[in-house]
């Protein structure tokens, strides 16, 4: 049988404590992790289909007619016009975006960068679970171990 000293301090699973009068449940850090990573997981479906990675600009072109505006002094350009520039699978594009279209690509670029982000939070808690998980196990295992008498 285990005595309460030799439980290991990341095998417990609830802290009672009390602020003010009330009485609160704390997660133990192996449900804290959990927790989180299930967080991230319904936000990224929260993020739908809609995804296209890149950057958008915005750019201002002259062209080549002598008496055209974006000549004289100052120049009053053309545009504004819209590009989306990225690389997928080692191969860099870019497209022109219409007018109209603007909007939606914007948000399909803000939504991959949003599941860039919880991608990264998920691997670093992941990492952290797993590093977390692995010390239980040694801690479970010194503490089931028969000690050796010299």
């Amino acid at each position: 049988m285990l005595r309460a000293s030799k439980i290991p301090k990341t095998a417990a699973v609830y802290h009672r404590k009390t602020r003010k009068g009330c009485r609160y449940i704390m997660r133990s850090p192996l449900q804290s992790l959990e927790a989180k990573i299930a967080q991230i997981k319904q936000e990224i479906t929260g993020l739908g289909a809609d995804l296209q990675p890149g950057r958008l600009t915005q750019q201002y072109n002259v062209c080549g007619k002598a008496g055209c505006r974006c000549k004289a002094t100052p120049p009053q350009r053309h545009g504004p016009y819209y590009q989306l520039s990225f690389t997928r699978k080692g191969k860099s594009r870019t497209q022109f975006v219409k007018r109209e279209d603007l909007p939606l690509l914007q948000q399909q670029v803000r939504n991959y960068q949003r599941l860039k982000t919880l991608m990264d939070r998920w691997v670093a808690l992941g990492m952290a679970l797993s590093q977390l998980r692995l010390r239980q196990q040694q801690e479970l295992r010194m503490v089931s171990a028969p000690k050796k008498r010299a």
